[in-house]
């Protein structure tokens, strides 16, 4: 047996997110099937827990801390890919990158944190292109729904329209489930840096942040700050809370593909109804997400926030809740010549969590053997851009998904 004995590693499967993964993977396939993986974390214990609860007392432990970088090193040598799960990435997850791009592993999380990406690929891109290692954030909830929805509304449009649209927007049209307690505190993490970095400000504004420096796209992007009223779904919208990371990623991958066109325009909201009512929920919506940022940023408040009111890091729902979740994302595509495209995806469980743990398993099981290195080199890759078409069979036979053309016109 080689060094690599393992195809995938959850790396913080003591997690709330990183033990639904573990029962997902061992429900979907076993252990030491199909798929070779083990679970690591910084306490045996509580690996040992996880083992027992998801049923799988033969399941293969690395015991690794995430601010050891000898003993990230050492799992980082036994495995294809690495599937992280720590967060507040900012705070806890640079090491266990360095030691990726350090030894040519393929990485894949769940983070939604801009700013931490940034600061990942700037520091780490050329390394990771020299080593092999292929980096992929965002396999969650944010961003693969909206990432993998454009591309598929994308082909779609070049099969059925004969070209790709220039505007694309998504509209979440209805979802059950909270976010989890580590996106809250990755959120909160965010606030609290913007306040005391100006630069980082810029960059959070700025919606080709994760592009490459030399993309050029001049197109102004629409950003639903406040409540409006949106033609297409003849309803009122308010912000989505998270467009900030998804619109980046879609943009990205517009960036490296050279798919959509130099002057692609996107944005996301999510829909709250018709009539006075739906004003009415779209402006309070709005009113909320600002007040929670605002709170984030500010000390005192964001201590009440953090004792009284969010999630904390570690808590969420019961499998029944995470089982009565879903969520129903409407695509609106647009073509320079006035033809139109409408998709939907559509997921089956709580996004923050039951579907985020599928879609996180299934791409970590793409990266180690839908796409070889051959095909795509190291370097920092969004779901979309490195996976495409590959990961769309397995999220909709196994993870719940679906992938729908609505209508063309």
């Amino acid at each position: 047996m080689t060094d690599q004995q393992y195809d995938v590693v959850v790396f913080g499967a003591t997690s709330f997110v990183g033990q639904i993964l573990c029962q997902y993977l061992h429900d979907t396939y076993g252990t030491g099937q199909s798929l070779h993986w083990a679970i690591a974390g910084r306490s045996r214990g509580k690996l040992d827990e996880v083992k027992a609860r998801i049923g799988a007392p033969e399941l293969p432990v690395i015991v690794a801390d995430a601010g050891n970088p000898e003993a990230l090193d050492t799992l980082c040598q036994q495995t294809r890919v690495v599937i992280s799960t720590v967060g507040p990435y900012a705070l806890y997850g640079e090491p266990l990158i360095q030691a990726c791009v350090g030894r040519g592993t393929d990485y894949c999380d769940l983070t939604g944190e801009v700013q931490w990406i940034w600061r990942m690929i700037g520091r780490y891109e050329d390394q990771a292109k020299a080593s092999g290692a292929r980096i992929v954030h965002c396999c969650g909830f944010d961003s693969i729904p909206s990432d993998l929805g454009v591309w598929h509304l994308q082909q779609e449009a070049e099969k059925r329209l004969g070209q790709t649209c220039r505007q694309v927007k998504m509209r979440v049209k209805a979802a059950k489930g909270g976010l989890s307690g580590g996106t809250v505190a990755s959120l909160m993490n965010v606030a609290k840096e913007a306040v005391a970095d100006s630069d980082l400000r810029r960059q959070l504004a700025n919606p080709f942040s994760l592009c490459p420096p030399a993309y050029t796209n001049k197109a102004r992007q629409p950003n639903v700050k406040s409540a409006q009223f949106d033609q297409d779904c003849n309803a009122w919208v308010a912000p989505f809370v998270m467009a900030a990371i998804n619109t980046r990623i879609v943009q990205r991958t517009s960036a490296l593909t050279d798919a959509y066109g130099q002057d692609f325009v996107y944005d996301e909201a999510m829909v709250t109804g018709k009539g006075l009512a739906g004003r009415a929920t779209a402006f309070g919506v709005a009113a909320a997400i600002g007040g929670f940022l605002a709170s984030s940023a500010v000390k005192p408040t964001r201590w009440l926030l953090e004792k009284y009111v969010v999630p904390k890091p570690g808590q969420g729902p019961s499998p029944e809740a995470q089982e009565k979740g879903f969520y129903d994302l409407r695509f609106f595509g647009q073509t320079d010549d006035g033809q139109s495209i409408r998709t939907k995806v559509r997921g089956d469980r709580d996004p923050g969590y039951g579907s985020t743990a599928k879609m996180l398993g299934e791409a970590a099981s793409c990266l180690a053997f839908d796409v070889s290195k051959e095909e795509v080199p190291g370097g920092f890759w969004t779901p979309a851009s490195i996976f495409g078409d590959k990961l769309l069979p397995r999220l909709t036979t196994k993870a719940g998904l679906t992938f729908e053309v609505l209508e063309t016109r």
